[in-house]
């Protein structure tokens, strides 16, 4: 009888075991290529974002920005998407290099959160200075197309990660 106990009780572990397998949801591979494919479309665009600021391209921007993007400042001042074209459009040019330094993109269904450190080089007054900021955009897929609808840049003033 001790036996058959042992028998009874390993056949309901390994019972259990397989329907544990069985039951745990599995992400498809479809969905994984899908986030992979999100992720390089947000990124491509991040890196269009900042061409298009660098260059001063206000309808580039404009194709990039969801209309009614909310636009964080250093000073935690709001700006709207017109406004932060405006600034763009009266900029003196100045910029020598708007590169990320770093750029992750994470992927929750139609939404999608780019991380990242952007280096700005500019000439004020006739000395090169570099500025760095860390941001976190938030980009959502409509219709197909990811469009960024929120974004906050927050400047760096220590070397940390």
């Amino acid at each position: 009888m001790k036996w058959i106990g042992c028998w009874m009780t390993a056949l309901c572990v390994v019972a259990l075991s397989i329907l544990a397998v069985l039951c745990t949801p599995a992400t498809p591979v479809s969905a994984q290529d899908s986030d992979a494919a999100a992720r390089a479309q947000v990124l491509a665009l991040e890196k269009a974002w900042n061409q298009a600021y660098k260059a001063g391209d206000v309808k580039a921007l404009s194709t990039i920005l969801d209309n009614s993007l909310v636009l964080v400042e250093d000073d935690g001042s709001l700006k709207t998407k017109s406004e932060f074209l405006a600034t763009v459009k009266a900029s003196t040019g100045n910029e020598e290099q708007v590169a990320p330094e770093s750029l992750t993109v994470r992927v929750f269904g139609n939404t999608a959160i780019a991380i990242g450190v952007i280096a700005v080089k500019e000439t004020k007054g006739g000395k090169t200075v570099t500025h760095r900021e860390r941001f976190i955009d938030t980009w959502i897929n409509r219709n197909g197309s990811w469009i960024c609808i929120a974004t906050d840049a927050t400047p760096m003033t220590h070397a940390g990660s």
